[in-house]
């Protein structure tokens, strides 16, 4: 059995999606949650400890963003990425706003998006930093 080397919890109605972000991730040593709906995130964040969210915007009921807001009156210190092909400006401020420390547009290269993984597992009380990668 080898060590994680952290708890991850990634939101996204694409199964796709969610098997290529489990899967990178595995293969690094995390440990990875994968559900298909913010409810679904919402009832796991509630009861359980992650290192990271890595959360879609576009999802049936709740987006992303929602899912952010109702997070961030319980627990304000868990990193949340956003990985989505939500491209709007819009969507990003939104996010960010709403207590996301970064913000990633598909495509992005599995190597960035294993990065920003990396930086925001390994400084979680950072909840102020922003992506370099997305800036403008």
């Amino acid at each position: 059995m080898r060590f994680s080397k952290g708890r991850i919890l990634c939101v996204d109605d694409n199964p796709d999606s969610r098997d290529l972000v489990r899967f990178m991730l595995q293969e690094d040593g995390y440990d990875v949650t994968c559900v298909e709906s913010g409810r679904d995130a919402l009832a796991l964040v509630e009861n359980e400890s992650f290192d990271l969210l890595i959360l879609d915007n576009w999802m049936p009921g709740l987006t992303g963003t929602e899912v952010t807001q109702l997070i961030r009156r319980f627990d304000q210190t868990t990193p949340i990425l956003f990985y989505t092909a939500a491209a709007f400006e819009g969507y990003k401020k939104a996010a960010l706003d709403a207590g996301a420390q970064a913000y990633l547009v598909k495509p992005v290269g599995l190597d960035e998006l294993l990065d920003e993984v990396q930086k925001l597992s390994k400084n979680p009380s950072q909840s102020d930093t922003v992506s370099t990668a997305n800036r403008k």
